[in-house]
């Protein structure tokens, strides 16, 4: 079964700024740094207990080709995976513990 997704608007805001960093690095890597999160995304909603609860329920997917995580949580009753936050790995993880309290 395939869960449906869900964002906190941080995590929006965390996926905007990412984006902006890499194109001013170079052109054209927003595009393979969005495409990234959307593979990441994409195994979550097919398998989503593939990662173990850290803290509060929510469990962490690094990306594949960049240097971030996926913070999330399962809402089973709703078959839905809430993303809180889309952070880099050198970033204090406390960030998205506290879009939760």
């Amino acid at each position: 079964m395939q869960y449906e997704t869900g964002y906190f608007e941080e995590a929006r805001l965390d996926v905007k700024e990412g984006k902006t960093w890499y194109r001013s690095q170079k052109k054209g890597l927003e595009k393979q740094f969005a495409e990234d999160i959307k593979t990441a995304i994409f195994r979550l909603r097919e398998m989503p207990f593939t990662h173990a609860a850290r803290y509060k329920n929510v469990r962490i997917a690094h990306l594949d080709k960049s240097p971030f995580s996926i913070h999330f949580y399962i809402d089973e009753a709703d078959q839905k995976i809430v993303v809180i936050a889309i952070l880099h790995n050198r970033r204090n993880p406390a960030i998205a513990y506290k879009r939760i309290e």
